[in-house]
């Protein structure tokens, strides 16, 4: 769907409150116009559904407070609350479809060598650079770690390049420290290119599902899941439990 018209989408939500929708399906409507949870492969509009709840809060939280730059989200979500950003992060978390097909982007034009430095980047890394292997972030699957570390997999080569270009440029942060600002800034582009061509390519297992701890604890400090450890990663921005019992007042208070 057109910016435009999930624009209008939203305007239209937020404009009647004397049909305002009751169910949690209905609220996120808006939501639905870019990130839909059919799946449609969308170049620049990535998979949210199956991702883990306290990365896909933290994420709300971060357009809302501005860390994250995107003009519709960012209007999306202002109004909004916490409980009721936990609601929608919960809610998609939950959501589990099949995956659409890849979007062609630039990926797909990656040769041989290419996609085998971007394999080494993913499973090993780049000691010489300081560089992680992702896998030791997102897990050995790149299916994202409970609570708040996200998959890898079934992303765009174009979007996944655009979200380094915004860590380097510090248009997207995230807690101090910024562990992804950090690695995207000891990267070239050609690496970048490497690391997305090779991630875009690889076909998500429908039945994965995000990790529920790591083997190690993560090779570097990062301040959106500080705790993470073995066998007990944590988000740092995941309220506590009784945060949902606030949910339905939450939602009185943002319509």
């Amino acid at each position: 769907m057109p910016i435009f018209a999930a624009f209008s989408l939203a305007a239209a939500l937020s404009a009647a409150p004397a049909i305002a929708p009751d169910t949690l399906e209905q609220r996120v409507a808006a939501c639905l116009a870019c990130h839909s949870v059919k799946e449609r492969g969308d170049a620049y509009f990535p998979r949210i559904a199956g991702k883990p709840a306290g990365y896909l809060y933290n994420q709300l939280r971060n357009f809302r407070d501005g860390r994250r730059h995107y003009p519709m989200m960012t209007y999306m979500v202002t109004p909004l609350p916490d409980p009721y950003l936990r609601e929608i992060a919960d809610y998609f978390a939950a959501q589990h479809p099949p995956y659409a097909s890849a979007a062609a982007g630039s990926g797909s034009k990656a040769g041989a060598a290419q996609l085998a430095r971007g394999e080494a980047l993913v499973r090993q890394g780049d000691a010489a650079k300081k560089v992680p292997a992702c896998v030791a972030c997102h897990g050995a699957a790149l299916g994202g770690v409970e609570p708040a570390i996200p998959g890898l997999l079934g992303l765009p080569s174009d979007y996944i390049n655009a979200q380094f270009g915004n860590w380097k440029n510090q248009t997207r942060r995230a807690a101090a420290p910024d562990c992804m600002a950090d690695i995207a800034a000891r990267l070239s582009e050609a690496d970048v290119a490497a690391v997305s061509a090779w991630l875009s390519q690889q076909p998500p297992d429908a039945s994965a599902r995000p990790a529920t701890s790591l083997p190690s604890p993560l090779p570097l400090a990062c301040g959106s899941a500080p705790a993470a450890k073995a066998g007990a990663a944590s988000a740092e921005s995941v309220p506590a439990a009784g945060a949902a019992s606030t949910a339905a007042a939450a939602r009185g208070a943002a319509k």
